[in-house]
C-alpha cells in the first residue's frame, strides 16, 4: 500500500505559493495518484493520501471581519473536508490548527475533525502561522493534550527559519511522549537544509518519525542504514511537487551500494505506506511480487 502523507488539492490557486495554472484540484490529484507510476519495475498507484489545504490558504480568512475565528477554521477546511467526504476511499483527512483563530476554537475543531469526520493527523505550520514552537507554549501545549487525548499523529512544517527549525518542536515533543510527532520535509525546505536535526531526534526520542520528501537522496540511503524502517514515512507535498520523485528517491534504496543499499522490497512498502497505516490503524498489505499482481491493483481507469 502507498499512502502520501503531503497532498493539498484546493479549489482556488494557493495564495501563498501562487502557483501558475489552475487550481490543482482533488479531481487532479486523484488523477496524478492513479499513475501508474513504476516502481521496481511494477506499474504502481498511491493508493491515499492525506489531504489539507495548501498552508497559504489557511491564513487569509484573517482578513474577512465577518468571520468568527471558528469559522474562519471551518471555511479553510471546508474544500478538504469535501473531498474526504467525497472520496473516502482515496483521501484520510488532516486537520491543519491555526492557533491565530483562537486556542480553544482550534482545539475544539481538532476534536470536531476527528471524531465527527474521521480526520486522522494534525498539521502544524508555525512559520507561515508566526510563532516560536519552543515559546508559545499557551498556544501549543493545549493542541498536544488533545492529540494525546484522541490518539492521532501530529505532522510538523520543518525546513523554514526563523519559526521551523526541527529543533524547536523538541521541548514540546519532549513533554507529549505518547504523540507521534511527524517531521515533515526531512527538515529541508526554502529556509534551509536541516536534515540532520530529524535523523538526530528521530534516532533519540521514539515518538519522532521523518517524513522522506524533500530529503536530499544521498542522505535517504545514508539516514536509512541506521534509523528504525517504522521511522520513515512517505511523503511528496503534492503539489508543487510531483510525486514520481519522490517514489524514485526511495526506490533507489533497493539497488546496490553506493547509491542504494539493497533494501528489501517489503521494507521499501514500510517506507511507502505500511508504516504509517499501522499508526492510523490500517491494514498493511504486502508488496506486490509480479508485475500481474501489480496491474491487477491499478484503478480501471490506469
Amino acid at each position: 500500500m502507498i499512502i502520501d502523507i503531503s497532498c493539498y488539492p484546493t479549489e482556488i490557486v494557493d495564495l501563498a505559493w501562487r502557483h501558475d495554472g489552475e487550481p490543482f484540484t482533488g479531481e487532479r490529484l486523484l488523477k496524478m495518484m492513479d499513475g501508474p507510476w513504476m516502481v521496481n519495475g511494477k506499474p504502481r498507484r498511491i493508493d491515499k493520501a492525506f489531504i489539507q489545504p495548501p498552508q497559504g490558504n489557511t491564513i487569509y480568512t484573517w482578513t474577512d471581519g465577518d468571520l468568527s475565528g471558528r469559522e474562519s477554521i471551518d471555511a479553510y477546511m471546508a474544500y478538504t473536508l469535501k473531498m474526504v467526504q467525497t472520496y473516502p476511499d482515496r483521501f484520510i483527512g488532516c486537520f491543519v490548527y491555526n492557533p491565530r483563530f483562537g486556542v480553544k476554537n482550534g482545539v475544539e475543531a481538532i476534536e470536531r475533525y476527528v471524531k465527527e469526520y474521521g480526520f486522522k493527523m494534525v498539521q502544524m505550520q508555525s512559520n507561515m502561522h508566526c510563532y516560536r514552537p519552543d515559546r508559545a507554549i499557551d498556544w501549543i501545549r493545549p493542541a498536544f493534550e488533545k492529540c494525546a487525548e484522541l490518539g492521532v499523529p501530529v505532522k510538523l512544517h520543518t525546513g523554514d527559519g526563523p519559526y521551523a527549525i526541527p529543533t524547536e518542536w523538541v521541548p514540546m515533543i519532549k513533554e507529549f511522549p505518547t504523540v507521534d510527532f511527524i517531521m515533515a520535509h526531512f527538515g529541508v525546505q526554502s529556509g534551509g537544509v536541516y536534515c540532520f536535526e530529524p535523523l538526530q531526534w528521530a534516532m533519540e526520542l521514539p515518538n519522532v518519525y521523518c517524513e522522506s520528501g524533500w530529503c536530499l537522496q544521498s542522505r535517504i540511503v545514508e539516514f536509512a542504514k541506521v534509523l528504525p524502517k517504522h521511522k520513515i514515512l512517505f511523503g511528496t507535498d503534492t503539489p508543487p511537487n510531483e510525486p514520481g520523485m519522490w517514489l524514485r528517491r526511495l526506490e533507489v534504496l533497493c539497488m546496490e551500494p553506493p547509491q542504494g543499499l539493497n533494501l528489501d522490497e517489503d521494507s521499501l512498502e514500510d517506507y511507502l505506506g505500511n508504516n504509517i497505516a499501522r499508526m492510523i490503524g490500517l491494514e498493511p498489505t504486502p508488496a506486490p511480487k509480479t508485475v500481474a499482481e501489480a496491474k491487477a491493483l491499478l484503478t480501471p481507469a490506469a
